[in-house]
């Protein structure tokens, strides 16, 4: 049809912002777009995390394997990682993945020399680049403890006469690769919901079906207007696409009591980063790689184009 354009244009509202929480919407664009965007920050936003471990000592309960493991799970502050090389990329250590442009090289030597036992944290990690060392996490307010102090993550705990001492080495890799790069915990999308109520259908009603309507939802949806006693919308967005309240007021014989449509070309998101990037960063870094993407799509479509129209030349060459 003319005049009519596919074009889109996504827009972007920030909502709530937080070091490692992030609350945004995405309009004005599809499902694809969105679910691009959340598994590109699931999956290829590069971080570093500790991939090559030498265990020189350790004489604690934890098996080597163990220890690296674990180590490797260790988010490490990743703020450079987008101007690092990959390993296998690198060309000033010929691919071995152990040279200060593609590596950081961490130390950690730790003896109990007490009859207490000593945990062995992330903070005994000692780093080659002060910019990449291993994330500070917080104790639970929940459980008693002061939100302000900060504490390293528990690599393992020693008793007197155990010691541990290892090299480790961090480069830079993706979490489509091992879970460890992720730098997200969780990027979870859905479809802003729109909401209408039938007021002429609702005034029918009694209070006390209003209420027991209302109560059929699983979350907290609707309410009742203390003043005027109407069935209002309280949080539009606690709707879980469970169809309850459809099948309430179904059974109570009022079909078309409300109405709920998903807003196809509306999203809203929420990003919880483990701490490697911070939430916000996390976002930007994730349009950077999928605007890499669609302009190496672009290339090789060019390209395509390009051996076509050389290859259709040459035949009328070789036909001349």
């Amino acid at each position: 049809m003319e005049g009519v354009s596919y074009q889109r244009f996504p827009k972007v509202k920030i909502r709530e912002l937080k070091d490692d929480y992030l609350k945004f919407e995405l309009r004005e664009t599809d499902a694809s777009m969105a679910n691009a965007l959340r598994r590109v920050m699931l999956a290829e936003v590069p971080t570093i995390a500790i991939d090559l471990v030498e265990i020189e000592g350790n004489s604690s309960v934890l098996n080597d394997e163990f220890l690296a493991h674990r180590l490797g799970l260790i988010p490490l502050t990743s703020d450079r990682a987008m101007v690092m090389r990959f390993s296998r990329d690198c060309d000033a250590c010929d691919g071995d993945g152990q040279c200060e442009f593609c590596s950081v090289e961490f130390h950690l030597h730790v003896r109990c020399d007490s009859d207490q036992t000593l945990d062995v944290t992330s903070h005994d990690l000692v780093s080659s680049d002060p910019s990449v060392v291993p994330v500070d996490v917080q104790r639970a307010d929940s459980v008693g403890y002061d939100t302000s102090e900060q504490r390293g993550i528990i690599i393992v705990k020693l008793r007197r006469g155990q010691e541990l001492r290892l090299r480790a080495i961090a480069r830079k890799g993706i979490g489509k690769d091992h879970a460890k790069w992720s730098p997200a915990a969780t990027v979870t999308f859905m479809y802003e919901p729109e909401i209408h109520i039938n007021e002429d259908m609702m005034e029918t009603l009694s209070l006390e079906e209003k209420r027991e309507w209302i109560e059929s939802s699983p979350t907290k949806v609707f309410g009742l207007d203390p003043n005027t006693q109407q069935v209002i919308v309280i949080d539009a967005e606690a709707y879980t696409y469970d169809d309850e309240v459809i099948k309430k007021a179904d059974s109570m014989g009022k079909s078309g009591l409300v109405e709920i449509y998903a807003k196809e070309d509306s999203f809203i998101f929420t990003v919880e980063s483990t701490g490697a990037i911070k939430a916000s960063q996390l976002f930007i870094n994730a349009i950077e790689v999928l605007k890499q993407k669609l302009d190496a799509v672009r290339l090789s479509e060019d390209t395509e184009e390009a051996d076509d129209q050389f290859g259709e030349l040459g035949a009328h060459m070789r036909g001349g």
